[in-house]
């Protein structure tokens, strides 16, 4: 079985490209920063992990993740390898997330980035929900039918 849980922070905000053609797919690549358990003297106190997402976990990491921000994902380590320009073999290794969730609060995070000037921004807020009418149900904005995943 192949699969991989991380907590960490991200090193910066995510890099998403789309692929080409007629059905464009979302592809987001980040670095977490995971915090190791136990530190020994001269050595570094986080691995960071490359990740990289498809689709819309993609488009979700486009839209809500900041540098700074404290994630959780799930998935499966991937190894690979290329030949570079200098015509030498360079393996990877990533993490392809399968999901991915907020590990914090927004409080939690802005309270980070404040203390932490250099390593965040402070993540977008979440969308806000249209306002209940009197019946107590929200109003549903107009075209959001297209993003429901029923019909």
């Amino acid at each position: 079985m192949n699969k991989v849980i991380l907590m960490g922070r991200l090193t910066r905000d995510p890099e998403v490209r789309y692929s080409a053609g007629e059905n464009a797919l979302a592809i987001a690549r980040y670095t977490l920063a995971v915090d190791r358990r136990f530190r020994r003297d001269g050595e570094a106190t986080a691995d960071f992990i490359n990740c990289v997402s498809f689709g819309r976990t993609a488009e979700f990491a486009e839209k809500y993740f900041r540098q700074g921000l404290k994630i959780v994902v799930s998935g499966r380590i991937q190894t690979g390898s290329y030949t570079n320009r200098d015509g030498q073999k360079v393996y990877t290794t990533e993490v392809v997330v399968e999901d991915q969730e907020f590990a914090e609060s927004k409080a939690a995070s802005d309270n980070y980035a404040a203390s932490h000037p250099q390593a965040a921004a402070p993540a977008p807020s979440m969308p806000t929900p249209g306002a209940a009418s009197a019946d107590g149900f929200m109003n549903i904005p107009d075209g959001i039918d297209e993003e429901l995943p029923f019909n």
